[in-house]
């Protein structure tokens, strides 16, 4: 069997070192109490960074309790939640991996929220996808928007208080973010809907300024929406520039998730599906990118490095059924001839001998 020569690689990005290529994506755990980490979510991160991942993303972390999608998700709208999270960051350190966290806002995505809103009083259009029936959103004043912009940047330096060694804002998957700047869900008169990225602008800057220079800011972006109606991947292009413009460093780059699917919006259903829209914004911006999509296979995984598509790898549900996915794959490929394996906890070593 060829050997892993790409994601067991160390990677860099301005002050930041991973260890490997391996990322854990944010995944909802809809666990929090009053958007407050708990021990489910130490163990469950702690886990990962003793199962070798280079880098852990924090799940969606709202700026405000109606940004949740749930009432039980996460939040870092005050400094008791930051304060808990530092606990996470410090074991997730101590086993070697470096961790991140995503701030965002459901916007009319939010569910079991009394003040569901979002730029356009526009209905989702259907079920969410745990089948809940969502909310038609009261459309945002500008007031309002200027004052959800503070929130998101008053969240991100208690991220960084708390921490974390870099921060991810989620522009992708149909929050508020992704519902701004895509035409069918952003049909506003104002500066804020003639220029529909302004808003993820405003957002970045925002946090670039409360941010240490040489920390990195990470976005995740729907570079092609899946629906009816949505936007091709040339428009998410386009998209990824300006927030480049803006100060994003890297790109966590995914799809869909701003209505139902439709025949045809989409690519099929296959591992790697959504690796060529890693490669379209990685040459478009010149900037290192996360691919994203059915990539738990980790030959695959080490394919999509060292084909130069992407710089690292997300393995989400793979990581939720194998929190050892990095040393299990060494493992497995090693193992007939004994070649060591890093980052093996020296608890578990009779394990892997």
């Amino acid at each position: 069997m060829a050997k892993f020569r790409y994601f067991t690689q160390p990677f860099s990005i301005k002050n930041l070192t991973l260890r490997n290529r391996i990322v854990m994506p944010p995944m909802c755990q809809y666990s929090a109490t009053d958007g407050v980490p708990n021990d489910w979510h130490f163990v469950h991160y702690a886990s990962r960074a003793i199962g070798g991942v280079g880098l852990i993303i924090v799940e969606m972390t709202n700026v405000a309790p109606n940004g949740r999608i749930t009432p039980n998700c996460l939040g870092l709208w005050n400094d008791q939640q930051r304060d808990a999270f530092k606990r996470i960051v410090d074991i997730v350190h101590s086993y070697g991996a470096k961790i991140g966290i995503q701030i965002g806002h459901a916007g009319r995505k939010a569910q079991d929220c009394d003040d569901v809103v979002a730029p356009s009083a526009i209905h989702y259009g259907e079920l969410d996808y745990a089948g809940q029936n969502l909310k038609t959103p009261r459309e945002l004043s500008k007031d309002e928007i200027k004052e959800i912009i503070q929130l998101f940047q008053n969240s991100v330096k208690r991220a960084v208080e708390a921490g974390f060694d870099l921060i991810e804002l989620h522009g992708a998957h149909g929050y508020l973010i992704h519902q701004f700047y895509s035409p069918k869900s952003n049909q506003r008169q104002d500066e804020y809907g003639q220029d529909r990225m302004l808003f993820g602008e405003q957002i970045i800057k925002a946090a670039k300024a409360v941010m240490p220079a040489d920390m990195p800011l990470l976005m995740r972006i729907s570079a092609q929406e899946y629906s009816a109606n949505g936007f091709d991947s040339d428009y998410g292009v386009e998209v990824a520039k300006r927030f480049a413009a803006a100060g994003v460093d890297m790109f966590d780059v995914s799809g869909g998730g701003n209505g139902a699917l439709a025949e045809s919006k989409h690519p099929p259903f296959a591992a790697g599906y959504q690796v060529y829209l890693a490669r379209k914004v990685k040459e478009a911006t010149g900037l290192p990118v996360i691919a994203v999509g059915m990539l738990d296979n980790p030959a695959l995984a080490d394919y999509v490095i060292g084909s130069g598509d992407a710089d690292l790898v997300a393995i989400g549900r793979g990581l939720l059924r194998e929190p050892y996915w990095v040393l299990n794959a060494q493992y497995r490929q090693n193992a007939s001839d004994s070649t060591p394996i890093a980052d093996i906890p020296y608890q578990y070593i009779r394990g892997f001998n």
